[in-house]
């Protein structure tokens, strides 16, 4: 379990170098969606993979939710559908006040849930035994190939970091707090990650811990921190998919928005585009934003009722990597190739063990390209005004004209 989370850190980081020079070339508040238009065009196939992204961000935002209900299902009993709605609704309510109540917000959030995962680390270490260290014994590793589906499995736990290219456009210099923000956040995260795996494994007996599911890092608190390490680590359980529905309905609203702009749907959305990239008007941003999160909050509500969300998991997209922009082209390719890899290898899982969440994956994949071509048919709209709605506002304020956006 350690070495996957490394395995998928390590992935992360190198898909971290494209986001970053991406970002860092075109800030806007679209993220891979401007990304993806800027590397492939405008077509069919820009089109069918932001309308993917959206759909996965909405079947994660739904898996985020129903990890909350498992471990909020153990301070009050209500059913795992009432939390798993309630948490979504909150946080679709924080996130219409605008990025600046989201943003204060999460900061609040992982700075009590690192705080917890910080002294169960320490905790979990100090009470460490010769047999928990056995544990770890490469004798007792799985095949290769299990390990590589495990970081598969955990690389979603990474990938909020491509959330953060979103709130390029309202950086105040992009190519210096892009990088920080990005890299940042991925090595703290393999960090904490393997840390807190290592004190888990070495903490309860293998056969044990197969058989908790969701509870398992709280469970493994018990034996250096009793019934209070329980709580909590609960309690950082909690805040830590908490804080993953806020940022990544933040970005669902973004994409969402950007879609909305793009296509032609909810016209009068399209008026209120100067709310992206001013910072001063983040109000009017939130009020841009309400039709799009609604959607977002509407469908993540119905996946929650009507998706495998314990196979869907596995689903959700490797990063997007393009242009090399004149950055190393080998890192690109690693980048690249090691993506492929451990979809390639998690696909297969899927397929064998999981064949629901497959045909659900090659579903929402041939749902987005009908629609996007269906779409386009019936009202010859494209994505050609996407760059210039989304980067406009900043090449204006850094002096550069729109025209030389290409």
């Amino acid at each position: 379990m350690p070495l996957s989370f490394a395995i998928g850190g390590l992935v992360a980081g190198l898909a971290a170098y494209s986001y970053v020079a991406l970002g860092k070339t075109f800030p806007s508040v679209g993220g891979a969606v401007t990304f993806l238009v800027r590397g492939y065009g405008e077509g069919v196939t820009s089109g069918s993979l932001n309308l993917f992204q959206y759909f996965s961000y909405i079947i994660t935002i739904a898996l985020y939710a129903t990890g909350f209900a498992a471990y909020a299902s153990t301070f009050i009993p209500l059913t795992s559908r009432v939390w798993a709605v309630g948490v979504v609704l909150a946080f679709t309510a924080i996130n219409f006040l605008g990025s600046r109540t989201m943003g204060r917000a999460e900061s609040g959030i992982v700075i009590i849930k690192v705080a917890i995962l910080i002294v169960f680390i320490v905790a979990a270490f100090v009470a460490l035994t010769g047999k928990g260290v056995a544990r770890l014994s490469p004798v007792a590793w799985p095949s290769p190939l299990a390990i590589l589906t495990g970081a598969g499995v955990v690389f979603v736990g990474y990938e909020g970091f491509g959330l953060i290219t979103n709130a390029a456009a309202n950086m105040e210099k992009p190519k210096r707090e892009l990088p920080r923000a990005i890299y940042g956040s991925v090595a703290i995260a393999m960090v904490i990650y393997v840390l807190v795996a290592t004190g888990v494994v070495t903490n309860v007996p293998l056969d044990v811990l197969r058989k908790l599911g969701d509870s398992a890092l709280a469970v493994a608190a018990r034996p250096s921190l009793g019934q209070l390490g329980f709580k909590l680590v609960a309690i950082a359980a909690l805040l830590s998919t908490a804080s993953a529905v806020n940022a990544t309905l933040f970005g669902s609203a973004n994409v969402a928005y950007q879609i909305a702009k793009t296509v032609g749907c909810h016209r009068r959305l399209t008026a209120l585009s100067g709310a992206v990239t001013s910072k001063d008007s983040h109000h009017r941003w939130a009020r841009a934003r309400v039709r799009p999160d609604l959607s977002s909050e509407c469908r993540c509500l119905h996946g929650k009722r009507s998706f495998p969300l314990g196979l869907l998991g596995s689903q959700r997209r490797a990063p997007e990597d393009s242009q090399t922009d004149g950055r190393q082209a080998w890192v690109l390719v690693a980048s690249a190739v090691t993506c492929v890899a451990l979809f390639v290898v998690l696909f297969y899982h899927m397929v064998t063990t999981a064949l629901p969440s497959a045909i659900a994956l090659g579903i929402t994949l041939a749902v987005s390209f009908l629609f996007e071509v269906g779409y386009r048919r019936a009202t010859g709209r494209t994505l050609r005004e996407v760059l210039r709605q989304t980067e406009t506002g900043r090449e204006i304020r850094h002096g550069h004209h729109p025209g030389n956006a290409s």
